[in-house]
C-alpha cells in the first residue's frame, strides 16, 4: 500500500516489495494506492505522474494496480475480491477502470 497524494511512499513499497520477495518468492502481489479522495484533488499533471510511476511498478511485480479510499469507500471491497480472484486463480468480472483520474482497476 502506498498513499496516493505522497509519492515518496510508493518509493517506500519498492523497497518492502524487495525485502518481502527475499523471504518468499511464491507470495500474490497487489499494489494498493490509498487516499483517492485526495489524489482526485491534485493537478491532472501530478495524478498522470503518479499513476504512470504506479502502474510502472505494478507492472514490474507483475501485481494489479488499485487506487481506493477507505474513507470515501472507493473499491475497498473490489481490493479484496481482486486478491481472491488473485490467489485462488479465479476469473474476476469487476470491470476495469483505466483512465487516468479516475480510481484504477488495472488485474
Amino acid at each position: 500500500m502506498f498513499d496516493l497524494s505522497r509519492v515518496a511512499t510508493l518509493n517506500s513499497v519498492k523497497e518492502w516489495y524487495r525485502q518481502a520477495r527475499g523471504f518468499n518468492k511464491t507470495a500474490v502481489a497487489i499494489l494498493v494506492g490509498t487516499k483517492y479522495d485526495i489524489f482526485a484533488t491534485l493537478p491532472a499533471e501530478e495524478q498522470a505522474e503518479v499513476t504512470k510511476q504506479a502502474r510502472r511498478f505494478a507492472k514490474a511485480m507483475k501485481a494489479p494496480l488499485i487506487f481506493s479510499s477507505a474513507s470515501h469507500s472507493i473499491n475497498v471491497h473490489k481490493v479484496f475480491k481482486i486478491l481472491l480472484a488473485r490467489v485462488f486463480d479465479l476469473r474476476c468480472n469487476i470491470p476495469k477502470i483505466v483512465n487516468v483520474g479516475e480510481p484504477i482497476l488495472e488485474y
